[in-house]
């Protein structure tokens, strides 16, 4: 709808623990590679070439606690 930024906001993970951060959707889908950021209750996540990138952790959350509930590729 001609916005400049889609911003997810969402749970890291399911009541199981889970990773809800997946490499490939398995929901359908609205819109495919239109996500630029997802802020979830462990971190901030940029979507770039190749994975996601750590803008940010939550407070008391360790980027090993963060990358372990995460599925998808992180990049550096």
């Amino acid at each position: 709808a001609g916005v400049k930024r889609v911003v997810v906001v969402m749970d890291h993970t399911n009541k199981a623990g889970e990773s809800k951060v997946l490499k490939a959707c398995t929901l359908p889908l609205t819109g495919q590679g239109v996500v630029d950021r997802i802020i979830t209750n462990l971190g901030v996540l940029d979507v770039v070439e190749g994975g996601l990138k750590l803008v940010e952790l939550a407070d008391g959350i360790t980027d090993s606690e963060l990358r372990s509930a995460t599925e998808a590729t992180m990049v550096d």
